[in-house]
């Protein structure tokens, strides 16, 4: 596809992978359900066109699912952004492998082109309902010397791992629930919240992931045996994050079909 090999440029000299800087697939599977939830008639028809019939849960982990293949490493910087808490978007240099709001980007361009073929739409709408879902799990969104959380060690009940995965994959494994469950689940909201959730752009919801984040540093030490108390005080934060991640995602969908 002519706009995978453009954008090789982009890291052509990288073999950076991005293992770790997603949600897990139930994380990404929820935001993917609860979207489907509020798609318009339209958008829901266009979408079910290009994707020939699968549903934006099924597709929402594509794009981890072709990080093995050789092709698609340029696509691994557009998972996340790393910026200085005591920086900004704007004033922090921009990464010459691009990262997650140039992906958003890049696929809404690519969707919105006329010229572009129903393969390459098709493509970038995979990749997007990922990247969406990537913008909101908040470690994305991180600092880059500890990788995202990824070096960020702590224990996770009795066993070693990362603040990365804590947030990624163990406290939604920890609640025992199905993606659907999640999903069908989730706070109810009226209209009107549901509205000024979709407002803004990427780069706004964005920064609401990196205020989240930033609570999280500050109350997160290296080390720390996190257990109940972390649930307890974090889960519903990160429930919140899936939901948003889901309306926001019908929101940009429906602009894009509706």
């Amino acid at each position: 596809m002519k706009y995978i090999i453009i954008s090789l440029f982009l890291i052509s000299s990288s073999l950076v992978q991005a293992v770790g800087y997603e949600w897990g697939k139930t994380g990404h599977r929820t935001t993917g359900a609860i979207a489907e939830q509020y798609l318009s008639r339209k958008a829901k028809k266009e979408i079910n066109k290009l994707l020939d019939g699968q549903s934006l849960a099924l597709v929402s982990t594509y794009a981890d699912e072709i990080k093995s293949d050789q092709k698609y490493r340029p696509f691994g910087p557009w998972h996340y952004v790393n910026v200085p808490f005591d920086k900004t978007y704007d004033t922090h240099a921009k990464s010459d492998r691009g990262d997650i709001l140039q992906g958003i980007t890049t696929c809404i361009e690519v969707i919105k082109n006329e010229n572009s073929s129903k393969e390459e739409k098709a493509f970038y709408l995979k990749m997007l309902v990922h990247f969406i879902g990537d913008l909101h799990q908040p470690l994305h969104t991180g600092i880059g010397e500890d990788k995202g959380g990824n070096d960020f060690q702590v224990q996770w009940f009795r066993d070693g791992t990362n603040l990365h995965r804590v947030w990624d994959t163990q406290m939604i494994e920890h609640y025992n629930m199905s993606y659907s469950e999640l999903a069908t689940t989730m706070p109810r909201l009226s209209k009107k919240q549901v509205g000024l959730l979709q407002q803004g752009t990427a780069r706004d919801w964005m920064e609401d992931s990196r205020t989240l984040v930033k609570d999280i540093y500050k109350h997160t030490k290296v080390g720390e045996k996190l257990g109940y108390k972390y649930m307890y005080q974090y889960f519903n934060p990160l429930r919140s994050q899936l939901q948003k991640g889901g309306i926001r995602l019908a929101g940009l969908l429906n602009e894009l079909f509706g």
